[in-house]
């Protein structure tokens, strides 16, 4: 039995996290002593050795904390993952990393900035970590892609390395595992839940250098995660918005009370030749996003408005509500 195994047989036992697994090997001293005393079932250990011979056959990687491998800045964060699973190329994981966060709601304005930012990150150098939800995620993993090159970006995910979550997201979740790694210290197959999500959370915070929180409301998962990145003493930068939107109320109160600088733009974090100031990344054309703002718009008058039938425009409605560049709203449809 390799010690590989012997770590995943307790960490995968009922009850043992990082905090009680550390806990056992100092009351017990050895691999060996613990499993030994948590008298573990054949069938248990077999379904171990399931996972382990599945992540094989997926090329996912076990990356202990006492690899070199495993990402330096995560290390040094109390109670962090005595494992982590890798899907894509390692390397990525110690490369300088920044953390951009925010809402599943974004507004357009909102993404187009932190896929503008994402990409400049990269281009100096840096990995993008989040998480690869909807909104502000994507935004973020989108914007770092567009720049040349691999390893650019890191999605820390809830449930199993192997799990696509959301599914909206799987041809995204390709592309960065063939240009960047996607990581989570959960089991191969584990389907995420909301306790998980908390401590994906955590660890997107903890392993980057610093951390961008974008648009957020108070209660929202990315003021969880900036709140873990000052509990790190991370450096967090929060992208200031209209006091009236609740998505900017976050970022807003960050700032307000010292706890984040003020996020204005790239030349916050650079300020050389690599910096183009005509570089934009616009929102996408479209006759029907041009047709939309505010107020709900149904599907017969936006059809009539660029000028096609109702089935005509489904497909594209379908595709802007994805992208998080529309939303449904009181029986039509409004501009994120």
């Amino acid at each position: 039995m390799n010690d590989l195994l012997k770590k995943l047989l307790i960490l995968r036992s009922p009850g043992v996290g990082s905090v009680k697994y550390n806990s056992l090997l100092d009351e017990y001293g050895d691999l060996n002593s613990v499993i030994d005393s948590l008298n573990l079932s054949n069938d248990f250990i077999d379904s171990i050795k399931r996972e382990m011979d599945m992540a094989n056959d997926m090329n996912i990687k076990y990356i202990c904390d006492d690899d070199s491998l495993y990402p330096r800045e995560l290390l040094s964060v109390k109670n962090h993952p005595i494992i982590i699973t890798v899907r894509g190329n390692v390397q990525t994981l110690n490369k300088k990393k920044v953390s951009i966060v925010g809402t599943r709601h974004s507004t357009v304005s909102g993404m187009n900035f932190v896929a503008e930012l994402a990409q400049s990150f990269c281009e100096h150098d840096y990995v993008v970590v989040s998480g690869m939800a909807m909104g502000t995620d994507t935004a973020a993993h989108v914007g770092a892609l567009k720049s040349n090159g691999n390893a650019q970006t890191i999605a820390v995910l809830a449930g199993g390395v192997d799990y696509i979550w959301p599914l909206e997201n799987e041809s995204l979740y390709y592309e960065i595992m063939e240009r960047g790694a996607i990581i989570s210290e959960m089991p191969v197959g584990m389907k995420p839940n909301g306790t998980n999500f908390v401590q994906r959370n955590r660890w997107i915070a903890g392993i980057a250098d610093s951390l961008i929180i974008s648009e957020a409301d108070m209660k929202s998962g990315s003021m969880t995660t900036a709140r873990f990145a000052i509990e790190y003493k991370k450096p967090v930068f929060a992208i200031p918005g209209h006091p009236s939107d609740a998505r900017r109320m976050g970022p807003n109160s960050l700032i307000k009370n010292g706890k984040a600088n003020l996020c204005m733009s790239v030349k916050d974090f650079f300020d050389d030749e690599k910096i183009q100031k005509d570089k934009k990344i616009n929102t996408p054309k479209n006759d029907i996003l041009d047709k939309l703002g505010m107020i709900p718009v149904s599907e017969s008058v936006l059809a009539n408005l660029v000028k096609k039938t109702v089935p005509e425009i489904k497909s594209d409605l379908v595709v802007l509500e994805l992208q998080g560049l529309i939303r449904k709203q009181d029986g039509g449809y409004v501009l994120n």
